[in-house]
């Protein structure tokens, strides 16, 4: 009978999670089940998987479960009748969970379980981070939680999916699926602030910035200089890194909804990040820096479920206008909606051009350049913000970077090939 390498791999995967969850267990002086107990749990859960496979027998895996349950329960029965030791539930259903991914292995599949394996192992080990993040959430952060729940796992799967209206491009289910994309985005960079703190530092905080929202960034800092000294340029740099993540964002939409089309669309606005980026650099290791306060200011909500119905109503508007102008109207008056738009909400205005590159009713060379000059009229509406809001040396730095990164955008737009 040939050797089966298949089998041979799925059992030294179980070995190796079984292993690995095994022995972060054993640190935290488990005395219920080890770095042993767990590896002989994975595998027996290989063993019966091989077996109800081999002797299509389906009883004999849940008879191997409900022996590993009893085990447990006795185990756990006798250390809570020894006085030194106390015993919550977490190693029991990680066995038992151990258990269900070596059976998943052979019945199922194996990336899904080793994925699932190694995320219970790390899980696992950052208890003492999980429970002082958790420790640390004041009401404003699990508002953003549930509100982010309760758009992605509760209104997103009722809404229906097919098209309505003119142009046949309002699909309830597709729009409320990019609110949720952003205001994803959103809530990931707040909880990293959380995670990594106020004083996370100026290249950390130009980065959560762009993340959470350029917009309220520029706005954040520029009112800042008004009301400290010497941190103008610090205040220009963080706004001007806050912009060229905000590329970055862009980018990720992008291969979010076009993932097969982000190959022909990522190169000129990498062109433009990489100019944004030499002029941070050039502001931050070629000026003198002052004395300055480099706390970040405490950012919103961004999960408001009002401001997430604004923007799924304002996509749905950016959508039907981009559909309208590129079917009946010209080139011209679509780069004015891109102008225009990207001045309101670049993000908008990308997911849209995104949905028409998709449907294939508007070419890529056409839909990056677009979505480039949407981004250039947001940039041009945040220097205009940080002009009006903040101190006369802010407006200066402001001028030259932002002025230097709309010359190059537009440069872009009209040489690249």
């Amino acid at each position: 009978m040939p050797i089966n390498y298949q089998d041979i791999i799925t059992l030294g995967i179980a070995f190796g999670l079984g292993l690995l969850v095994g022995l972060q267990r054993e640190r935290t002086n488990n005395k219920l089940a080890g770095v042993r107990t767990f590896t002989l749990i994975a595998i027996l859960g290989v063993i019966s998987g091989f077996l109800t496979r081999d002797l299509e027998n389906p009883y004999i895996l849940p008879v191997f479960g409900i022996c590993i349950a009893s085990f447990m329960l006795g185990g756990n029965f006798l250390s809570k009748n020894n006085e030194e030791t106390g015993f919550g539930q977490t190693t029991e259903v990680a066995a038992l969970l151990m258990f269900a991914i070596g059976a998943y292995l052979v019945m199922g599949d194996r990336i899904i379980g080793a994925v699932v394996g190694g995320s219970l192992a790390i899980l696992l080990y950052i208890k003492e981070q999980l429970h002082d993040f958790i420790e640390k959430l004041n009401d404003k952060d699990l508002a953003a939680i549930m509100t982010f729940a309760g758009i992605s796992l509760i209104i997103l799967p009722i809404l229906p999916d097919q098209t309505f209206g003119p142009f046949d491009v309002l699909n309830p289910r597709n729009i409320w699926l990019m609110v949720t994309l952003i205001v994803g985005i959103s809530v990931i960079g707040y909880f990293i602030y959380k995670l990594v703190g106020k004083n996370a530092g100026l290249i950390s905080n130009a980065i959560l910035g762009g993340l959470i929202s350029s917009t309220a960034t520029t706005v954040s800092y520029a009112r800042k200089t008004k009301d400290a000294k010497k941190i103008d340029k610090i205040s220009a740099f963080v706004i001007a890194g806050a912009s060229a993540v905000a590329l970055i964002r862009i980018i990720v939409e992008i291969g979010i909804v076009i993932p097969d089309k982000l190959p022909q669309m990522i190169l000129p606005l990498l062109a433009e990040f990489v100019v944004l980026v030499i002029l941070c650099v050039f502001l931050f290791y070629f000026i003198k820096k002052d004395t300055h306060d480099d706390t970040m200011p405490e950012p919103k909500n961004p999960a408001q479920f009002k401001s997430a119905v604004l923007f799924g109503l304002l996509y749905g508007l950016i959508l039907l206008a981009v559909a309208f102008v590129n079917e009946d109207l010209g080139n011209e008056v679509m780069y004015i909606v891109a102008i225009l738009s990207g001045l309101t909400d670049v993000d908008a205005i990308t997911l849209s051009l995104s949905q028409l590159i998709k449907n294939g009713t508007m070419e890529v060379d056409k839909g990056w350049r677009l979505i480039l000059l949407a981004s250039l009229s947001n940039l041009f509406f945040k220097g205009i913000l940080a002009i009006t809001l903040g101190s006369k040396l802010l407006a200066k730095w402001v001028s030259i970077l932002f002025g230097i990164a709309i010359i190059c955008g537009l440069l872009i737009i009209w040489l690249w090939p």
